[in-house]
């Protein structure tokens, strides 16, 4: 049986998805390997801004525009997993004290490090923060997309970073070439 990694890849949720925690998400794969899969959702903002966030783990966020750029970008349901925890995915990777090396260019961290830089130099550049995170065991993933639960597609830092989260899905969409409204809800099996 061939071995697949589906990190830095995206998993789109294809329509019939039923479980309500991902229906018409796109998750970006973290890690995955023998013992399981990590990724989180980047396209469900939650009513809460980074600045409320901040405020709530008593962290200082410095005035200035890239501050305060900061302070308005939407916090994000990451997952049903873990939902009171916070993760900063970014670019660049950088040195945190508690980071998931995605590769060369990218991040996972869960430290409180990254969140106080944010708030003082404004670095990294690129995040997107989450609340919660999506987790599969061991050789769960691979049976889901047995089931055509999801479709899959090499990641591209622009669409987690460069568009509004309305537009994620659709331009992970667009990467295979295909629109989700031309998916169908009935799985099939060649």
């Amino acid at each position: 049986m061939e071995t697949i990694c589906l990190a830095h890849h995206f998993l789109i949720a294809m329509p019939n998805m039923a479980d309500p925690n991902f229906s018409r998400t796109l998750i970006y794969v973290c890690e995955h390997n023998s013992d399981g899969a990590l990724g989180v959702i980047i396209n469900r903002p939650t009513e809460m801004s980074l600045g409320e966030l901040f405020e709530r783990v008593d962290i200082i966020m410095e005035e200035g525009e890239p501050q305060q750029r900061f302070a308005r970008l939407p916090v994000y349901y990451g997952g049903p997993v873990q939902p009171d925890r916070g993760f900063v995915l970014h670019r660049p990777a950088g040195t945190w004290q508690s980071t998931l090396t995605v590769n060369h260019e990218m991040g996972l961290t869960s430290s409180r490090d990254i969140l106080q830089n944010m708030g003082t130099h404004a670095e990294p550049a690129q995040v997107l923060v989450t609340l919660g995170y999506a987790g599969w065991t061991a050789g769960q993933l691979e049976w889901e997309l047995a089931q055509n639960a999801w479709l899959t597609v090499a990641a591209e830092p622009v669409v987690i970073f460069g568009l509004p989260a309305e537009e994620r899905l659709a331009a992970a969409m667009q990467l295979l070439g295909i629109s989700f409204a031309n998916l169908s809800d009935v799985a099939g099996h060649a």
